[in-house]
């Protein structure tokens, strides 16, 4: 037995075999051929195969994220059946002589070349899409995989470190838990683990080997360690765990449905943090009230290519309608910093976390800005959609948000497209800028939520993403606490509801805290409701004043 230590992100345990996520290297080598028949016959077996997997993969999209979205599968098949694609590789393979995966390569290359040469946009986008089926047709031929895990059983993925375009684009259900070498307790792989409610451990010195894929291994993120090949008596052990794990959430499943109301009458709504569609299941199991947070970047994050209006309206308005009424916060684009779409193009920064991200993106390209605010306006006509808008460090930002807004608006209204003309308007806490001006913010917008992972990092000075400052990070920092309570007072001062919608509102060691300050809301990830509402059913906000010497 192989005992590693890391540090924990999410509690709980998940006992499974290992499978190491490898990054999709390609490395193709030309090689001469003497049969060439024999050679267009395995690329055109590589193309049917390539066609099937596209099948698969789209009508998965179409079960999860709505035709609208599936749509690039199906281009990517008629791609894959392009004559003159297909005409060019056989060329190469009877011409020169060479090896199916050189000829495909040559052409993939040689088609982006020809798109990327083109002046008309949508031509020019096509160049990402023949590099994806070209790298497809590849991994057919050689047998590889194209990255990522490849398993029909669910698995510990472990990993040097992930990023969010890695992460979102992977089969949920086939994920036990995460192990990364690297990475930090703040970091997009930590947020996603705490949302799909499965332990997780960052800064494990893992081999990431082939004789580790597929051992039995145990994660037990309450001690931040990984069992491999683990003795029989620490196996039991910890299946009692996981056995107490599943009675106490059977225990939490008698409280869905009850209202979340403090022992002495105080409410609070408790909402849920998602990334994409796919986590509205979660949400509607864990019997959230709505959705606090639903983070639109992972859309642009999840494409090779701008996401288009009508391809963001398609997943919206699926949200809006599958939550029935209740609210759902559409956190408008929030690129930059660690979250990175090549297609962006954005300039290589000394200090990405505090240069061009967020609204500061959406305001200096206000087209991309545009495409999306249509998009969410024109979903709001399916249900009770509001935008949020991140990063915020003034009034004018705001002010010239809200003139952006009433343009889109007015565009709508001259296409006589439908919206909901009274939608709610809020803004992200998370700069001391943004806490300091709170009062006149308030005035201008509808709602605030704190984003308590950026408010934390840049009013303690600290990168969030770096590992190794992990123990100066504190998020219960004396400071931050007391900016929260100013956020709060000047949200109700200046007319708005205020909620938390970052880690830090899971903490259930401050939810009484939270609830003394004043809070509307508190979102959080989806495994995080009923924990939460336990709390919030057993505290008495009036004692738990006295007992602190709060004044009235």
């Amino acid at each position: 037995m192989i005992i590693l230590e890391g540090k924990a992100v999410f509690e709980g345990v998940a006992i499974g075999r290992l499978s190491i996520y490898k990054k999709s290297e390609q490395s193709v080598k030309r090689e001469k051929v003497e049969d060439t028949d024999a050679e267009i016959k395995r690329y055109e077996a590589a193309r049917e195969m390539a066609t099937e997997q596209l099948q698969v993969l789209y009508d998965k999209a179409v079960k999860e994220v709505g035709e609208a979205s599936a749509e690039i599968f199906e281009a990517h098949q008629l791609m894959v059946e392009d004559g003159d694609y297909i005409d060019s590789v056989e060329n190469i393979i009877s011409t020169q002589g060479v090896n199916a995966e050189y000829a495909v390569a040559e052409t993939g290359d040689n088609f982006q070349k020809m798109f990327l040469d083109m002046e008309d946009e949508y031509f020019r986008g096509r160049a990402a899409d023949v590099k994806d089926i070209t790298e497809r047709i590849i991994n057919c031929l050689s047998g590889a995989g194209g990255g990522g895990i490849v398993t029909d059983e669910p698995v510990i993925v472990v990993a040097d470190d992930l990023a969010p375009s890695e992460t979102v684009q992977m089969d949920k259900d086939k994920i036990l838990s995460f192990v990364t070498v690297h990475g930090s307790a703040n970091s997009h792989t930590s947020i996603l683990a705490k949302t799909m409610n499965i332990p997780a451990i960052i800064g494990c010195d893992i081999p990431l080997t082939d004789e580790m894929d597929g051992r039995d291994a145990i994660v037990d993120g309450f001690e931040g360690k990984v069992y491999i090949d683990p003795d029989p008596d620490v196996l039991a052990e910890k299946k009692q765990i996981v056995l107490k794990e599943q009675e106490k959430k059977a225990l939490l499943e008698q409280l869905k449905g009850k209202d979340n109301v403090t022992l002495d009458g105080q409410h609070i709504n408790l909402y849920a943090n998602i990334g994409n569609t796919k986590d509205l299941a979660l949400v509607l199991k864990n019997d959230a009230g709505g959705i606090g947070l639903f983070r639109s970047e992972f859309i642009y994050l999840g494409s090779d290519d701008y996401p288009t209006e009508d391809e963001q309206f398609a997943i919206y308005k699926q949200v809006a309608e599958t939550m029935a009424g209740k609210k759902v916060i559409i956190r408008t684009l929030d690129i930059g910093a660690d979250k990175q779409a090549d297609y962006f193009q954005l300039p290589q920064e000394e200090n990405p976390a505090l240069g061009l991200r967020a609204i500061r993106i959406c305001l200096t390209r206000p087209e991309i800005f545009k495409t999306q605010l249509r998009a969410i306006l024109r979903a709001s006509a399916f249900g009770k959609i509001s935008i949020m808008f991140p990063m915020i460090i003034s009034v004018d930002e705001v002010k010239k948000i809200k003139e952006i807004v009433a343009e889109v608006k007015k565009e709508l209204d001259d296409a006589g497209i439908k919206y909901d003309k009274d939608i709610e308007l809020g803004i992200m806490i998370e700069t001391p800028a943004a806490v300091m001006m709170a009062e006149e913010l308030a005035e201008e917008v509808d709602f605030f939520s704190i984003g308590t992972n950026d408010l934390t990092q840049y009013t303690l000075a600290i990168d969030r993403q770096n590992q190794s400052l992990d123990e100066f990070y504190d998020p219960h920092h004396p400071g931050l606490l007391k900016m929260l309570k100013m956020v709060v007072d000047g949200a109700h001062k200046g007319g708005a509801w205020a909620g938390i919608c970052g880690e830090l509102g899971s903490d259930l060691s401050l939810t009484k805290e939270f609830l003394a300050m004043g809070f509307d809301e508190l979102s959080v990830s989806p495994g995080r409701i009923l924990p939460l509402r336990k709390t919030v059913l057993e505290t008495n906000v009036t004692e738990y004043k006295k007992e602190k010497g709060y004044a009235n």
